[in-house]
């Protein structure tokens, strides 16, 4: 069972993410804040697999929520959610270590496989903002690559491997089949990349691995 907190300031939101929540019978909504302060309680009193929340919350916002979840609870995942695209929040939202980003606006089966990618241990952007996201960096993608490139000759060649997965979306038990090796290795690599290269999410590492060409070089 895939447990949640959902926290959003408006109950007919709230209602309407957990309506569609409830069409997987492997998804359960274990407790609703309206406010992030009130979020970050519920998730140390739940301690669920995914707090999904609203960025625009009073009290305390879910960007500043989802930063004192990630300092507190790591390995509670993080999703946002918002009616909002611009560019400034999706780039928080990855500094603040968030592992999906998904729009109310979207299909609504997006965010059940939102929910499950990211409760995987995979990476979920909405392709709208994954598009951004992309077209951002490619303004100045030659010096990325080549800094990418920089960053990731300091990982062993296992750890290139696996972040050439994360790369292409894979969950640690998909990494771990590609490569014949356990979840719990697969996480322990995980864990060495995101140290070495000094980030705090599988997004920020996954945007890396495709800089410095690591995807095209994945294992087939």
């Amino acid at each position: 069972m895939i447990r949640v907190v959902l926290a959003d300031d408006e109950a007919m939101i709230r209602a309407g993410v957990r309506s569609i929540l409830a069409t997987d019978a492997e998804i359960e909504v274990v407790a609703e804040a309206a406010d992030g302060r009130a979020a970050v309680e519920l998730v140390r009193a739940h301690r669920p697999d995914i707090a999904m929340l609203d960025i625009r919350m009073p009290r305390l916002d879910g960007l500043a929520a989802a930063a004192e979840l990630r300092a507190v609870m790591p390995h509670v995942a993080v999703i946002m959610l918002t009616t909002f695209d611009e560019d400034d929040y999706v780039a928080r939202a990855l500094e603040v270590g968030a592992a999906g980003f998904l729009l109310k606006a979207a299909d609504p089966r997006e965010l059940l496989i939102g929910v499950r990618a990211v409760a995987d241990g995979a990476a979920y952007l909405s392709p709208r903002i994954a598009h951004k996201v992309i077209t951002r960096l490619s303004g100045d993608r030659f010096s990325r690559a080549a800094a990418a490139r920089r960053r990731v000759e300091s990982l062993t060649a296992r750890e290139r491997e696996v972040l050439a997965l994360v790369g292409q979306g894979m969950s640690n038990q998909q990494v771990g089949r590609r490569l014949s090796l356990s979840e719990g290795t697969v996480k322990s690599h995980v864990s060495a990349i995101l140290l070495r290269l000094g980030m705090s999410n599988r997004v920020q590492a996954a945007i890396t691995a495709h800089e410095a060409g690591l995807v095209a070089d994945a294992p087939g």
